[in-house]
C-alpha cells in the first residue's frame, strides 16, 4: 500500500517552462537569508590593493621567468592544446614538465592534468572500485570528496588528522584493498596532516596512501620540495601524491605524481585524462618556468613559511584569534558569516585583499578570513596588512 503523504503522479502539477527553474529563486533566498551569497567579482590587470587572497605563494605569477616561458610556450605550441593528451594534446613540453616534477619531488614518474581538481578525481576514480574502503580525512578539500562519491568505493569519513583512528577502520575491513586520503595541508587553516602516521598506519594494514600536496608544494620540504619529501615518503611504492600548478608554481593544471605503474594505469583509465583536452601549452610552460627558478632558487620556499610566522605572531599580538601556520596559509576567526562578508570588504576598501571562508566551504561550520602569506611580501607589507585586518576587525 502506498502511504498516503508520498505524492502520486498524478497529483504532481508538472510547471509551465517559465516556471521550471523557480525553485532556484528559493534556494537563492534561503542562501541569502543564511549570509551565504556569493558573488563574482572582476579584478583589473593592475589590482592597486595587496593581495593576500590569492594561492600565488611565491609570489610568481607575474614573475618575468614565469610569464615569459608561458609567452614563449604559446608562440611555439599554439594557444591551445588541441584534444585530449592521447589524441594530440601531449607536447614535448608536457613530457618535459612530467619528467622534471617527478624528478624535483622524487617520484618515479609524473602524469599532468588540466587542473589539481581533475588530478583527484582521476587519482581516486581509477585507484580504487567497489572492494575498495577508502578512508579519507574529514577536512579534505571538495575534491578528494568528489574523486570518493564517484569512486563506487566504500568511504568511511574519519576525524579529522587523527591516524589511531585510522588504524582502527583499516584493521577492521574487511575489503580486498584500502586507500587512505588526506590533504597535506588543509587549505582552511593551514595545518599539516601527520603523514609519517598516517603512513604508518596504512602500511600496517596493507592500504596505499594518496596525498593533496597542493598546498605543500613550493612551501614545505628541502627547497620546496612538497610534504611527501619533508616526510620521506616520496618515491615509496606505496604512496601517491596529487598536485597543483596554480598555487606555488604560479600557473594553472595538476598532476599526480608516483610509482611508474600508477602512472601507467592512469594514462589508460583515468576519465578525466583520457576525455579532457590537454593543459594548454602557455601553462604548461610557465609551470616548467616556475619550477626550473625555484630550484635554482630554493630560499623562496623558506620566506614563504617565514612571512607566515610572522603573520600569524602579529595577528595574535594584535587580540585577533590566528591560526598557527604549518606551511603558507593562516587563518582569521570571524563571528560568524555576515560579519566574515563584512571584513573582508572592509579590509578591500582599506587596501587589502583577502580570502573569506564561510560555510559550506568549512567543514567546521565557522567563518574566517583566510590570508596567504606570500614569499615576495616585504616586511612593511606584512605590517600594512596586520594593521588593516585588526582595524577593520568586527
Amino acid at each position: 500500500m502506498v502511504h498516503p503523504t508520498v505524492p502520486q503522479p498524478a497529483d504532481i502539477q508538472a510547471p509551465g517552462p517559465a516556471a521550471v527553474f523557480d525553485w532556484l529563486d528559493e534556494a537563492a533566498e534561503l542562501r541569502a537569508r543564511a549570509g551565504l551569497t556569493r558573488t563574482l567579482r572582476s579584478r583589473p590587470a593592475e589590482d592597486p590593493v595587496l593581495d593576500l587572497a590569492s594561492n600565488d605563494y611565491l609570489g610568481l605569477v607575474h614573475h618575468p621567468a614565469v610569464t615569459g616561458a608561458a609567452a614563449e610556450a604559446a608562440l611555439r605550441w599554439g594557444a591551445g592544446a588541441t584534444g585530449s593528451r592521447l589524441v594530440t594534446g601531449t607536447t614535448a613540453l608536457h613530457t618535459e614538465l612530467e619528467a622534471e616534477l617527478a624528478e624535483y619531488c622524487g617520484f618515479e614518474a609524473a602524469l599532468v592534468f588540466s587542473s589539481g581538481y581533475a588530478a583527484n578525481l582521476a587519482a581516486l576514480t581509477a585507484l580504487t572500485d567497489p572492494d575498495t574502503l577508502i578512508v579519507s580525512d574529514a577536512y579534505n578539500h571538495a575534491s578528494l570528496i568528489d574523486g570518493c562519491r564517484l569512486s563506487r568505493s566504500d568511504v568511511h569519513r574519519a576525524p579529522h588528522a587523527d591516524p589511531e583512528a585510522v588504524r582502527e577502520v583499516l584493521g577492521a575491513r574487511t575489503h580486498r584493498r584500502a586507500l587512505v586520503v588526506s590533504d597535506s595541508v588543509f587549505s582552511v587553516d593551514g595545518n599539516a596532516a601527520p603523514l609519517p602516521a598516517l603512513a604508518a598506519a596504512a602500511r600496517a594494514h596493507g592500504a596505499a596512501l594518496l596525498v593533496d600536496d597542493a598546498h605543500g608544494l613550493g612551501v614545505l620540504g628541502d627547497g620546496g620540495r612538497g610534504a611527501l619529501a619533508a616526510a620521506g615518503l616520496a618515491g615509496a611504492p606505496d604512496t601517491v601524491a596529487t598536485v597543483t600548478l596554480s598555487k606555488s608554481l604560479g600557473s594553472q593544471g595538476g598532476a599526480v605524481l608516483g610509482p611508474r605503474r600508477v602512472i601507467r594505469h592512469l594514462t589508460e583509465t583515468a576519465r578525466t585524462f583520457i576525455f579532457d583536452t590537454g593543459l594548454a601549452p602557455a601553462a604548461v610552460g610557465a609551470a616548467l618556468g616556475a619550477l626550473r627558478l625555484l630550484r635554482a632558487e630554493p630560499h623562496r620556499a623558506d620566506r614563504a613559511r617565514e612571512v607566515a610566522r610572522t603573520l600569524a605572531a602579529r595577528l595574535t599580538a594584535a587580540g585577533l584569534r590566528a591560526s598557527t601556520p604549518d606551511a603558507a596559509v593562516v587563518s582569521v576567526l570571524a563571528p560568524g558569516p555576515e560579519a566574515a562578508v563584512r571584513w573582508a570588504a572592509d579590509c578591500r576598501t582599506a587596501g587589502l585583499a583577502v580570502g573569506c571562508f564561510r560555510p559550506p566551504s568549512v567543514p567546521d561550520g565557522v567563518s574566517r578570513l583566510r590570508l596567504t602569506a606570500r614569499g615576495d611580501l616585504t616586511d612593511a607589507q606584512i605590517e600594512h596588512a596586520v594593521s588593516v585586518i585588526a582595524a577593520t576587525a568586527p
